[in-house]
């Protein structure tokens, strides 16, 4: 099948989040399925600079853009992945990141920014931008790509066309003065359309116009058709309930597995775990933690933000630092979250070690060094970190929420009997409930027999981009 993958990210181009692994993994592993997938980015700068051999292979006008649109093709080397970019200098040409200026405030036009970059889409996906390429379905993801469907359906022979929410708390409203000034069809300002609140939704475009919509996990889908989770598009995804379902996101094994991974001091496989102790010790003394290989020693990697469930970590700590172990948390985010964390860090030294920023090789080692692995998240719309932890046999502690609550088994009665138990599950989003989860964890880590058993568990999941990609192509012959 030809397929046309529209993103606002992909790694190893730019990444600020899940979709960045997603487009940069799904589309790979369905070319592993030997089919015709091509990548359409923005082409921000730092793209340009990675990808300087991209030439130009097509220019079109379109409305609302302030110059014509040049249309660039690279091949991915590392996966052979056609990747095109849209290259509109006057709005993606610039220092920062793909979504805010260098001091991390929202670019003023990103709504501009990001019509431009739909509507250069569109041309593509109908076959009107010179290519002599008709994509047979075309997959949009995030609110970045929302006003695809709304503009392609206008078209006399679309191809159909695929919608994943990655996280519906990410919308792109802007104000009708925005609607009016992009230019946009009149009979799109509807409640059955764009409209929303008195404002208009980029991602409710893709709601309401792709012919299937997706999200990244099974629970998460069912959880965004309620008010809790839905954001005020709730009521929206109950009426295309039908046509929505989630597929949960993968791992690109070749970099997350013990086994293989250059980032780590020492490898280690289910069969040798010799590798991960020494990895703890190296971690231990990265963070500024005492020695003590005996201790269980849990991690955190996220954004330090409410949805991430930090404030729970940092009001669960008291009661966790009466108990034997150690944290190692590395992350960034809002300002309160990230100087408490350096307090706490300061008042527990040798037993709290925390990292401000994200380091790639940091966040390998912590998969790697840590036993046990905190996602008290309030939502998660799949999460990827517990799947890494998965594969190093650092075993999750996690609340029940999303792609959570679909990839880690709870470790009860029944669950370590029939040896399906991955890791510990709490319902509330409260300190009490994580601080349970960990002395749960803990007691069990003091039986080394079940312990060992319990990682035996988690690194033999398999939640590889391949099962995921299956499950996509799946959903493309369907439609």
């Amino acid at each position: 099948m030809k397929i046309l993958f529209a993103a606002s990210e992909a790694h190893p181009l730019i990444k600020t989040g899940g979709l960045g692994d997603v487009a940069g993994s799904l589309p790979a592993a369905l070319e592993r399925l030997h089919q015709d997938v091509r990548v359409i980015l923005p082409a921000y700068r730092h793209i340009l600079e990675r990808l300087p051999e991209a030439t130009v292979v097509a220019e079109f006008p379109v409305p609302g853009s302030p110059e014509p649109v040049r249309l660039r093709r690279a091949t991915l080397v590392k996966d052979g992945v056609p990747v095109y970019l849209v290259d509109v200098p006057a709005l993606f040409d610039r220092a920062g990141g793909p979504y805010s200026d260098p001091q991390g405030r929202d670019w003023y036009d990103n709504a501009l920014r990001f019509a431009t970059f739909c509507r250069a889409v569109v041309r593509v996906a109908a076959n009107h931008a010179g290519l002599d390429w008709a994509p047979d379905v075309v997959h949009c993801n995030d609110w970045q790509t929302g006003l695809v469907p709304p503009l392609l359906i206008r078209e006399p022979r679309r191809p159909p066309m695929v919608f994943t929410i990655h996280n519906l708390a990410y919308q792109g409203v802007f104000t009708r003065d925005t609607f009016q000034y992009l230019g946009l069809p009149p009979e799109l300002w509807s409640m059955y359309a764009l409209e929303f609140y008195g404002g208009f939704s980029f991602i409710k475009g893709g709601l309401v116009f792709a012919d299937r919509l997706t999200t990244v996990s099974p629970t998460y889908a069912r959880e965004i058709c309620t008010p809790e989770f839905g954001a005020g598009l709730d009521g929206v995804l109950r009426g295309r309930a039908d046509r929505l379902e989630g597929i949960l996101n993968g791992v690109d094994y070749r970099v997350w597995d013990p086994g293989r991974d250059t980032l780590i001091p020492h490898r280690y496989t289910a069969h040798a775990m010799q590798g991960k102790q020494r990895d703890k010790i190296a971690l231990q003394k990265r963070m500024g933690l005492t020695v003590e290989p005996r201790v269980p020693l849990f991690g955190h990697i996220g954004r330090m933000v409410e949805q991430k469930g930090v404030d729970l970590i940092l009001d669960a700590l008291p009661a966790l630092m009466t108990e034997d172990l150690q944290l190692a948390i590395l992350g960034n985010g809002e300002a309160r979250f990230e100087a408490a964390f350096r307090t706490a860090a300061e008042r527990r030294p040798g037993r709290l070690g925390v990292h401000i920023g994200y380091d790639e090789s940091l966040a390998h080692l912590v998969e790697a060094g840590c036993d046990a692995f905190l996602m008290p998240s309030r939502f998660e719309p799949c999460g990827l970190s517990q799947l890494y932890s998965l594969r190093y046999g650092t075993i999750p502690v996690v609340r029940r929420t999303g792609g959570l609550a679909d990839t880690v088994v709870d470790a009860d009665g029944k669950s370590i009997r029939s040896g399906a138990a991955t890791g510990f599950v709490f319902d509330e989003p409260t300190p009490d409930a994580l601080a349970s989860g960990v002395r749960r964890a803990l007691e069990r880590y003091r039986r080394p027999p079940a312990w060992r058993n319990l990682i035996g568990n988690a690194m033999r999941q398999d939640f590889s981009w391949r099962r995921s990609a299956q499950a996509y192509l799946a959903l493309y012959r369907r439609i």
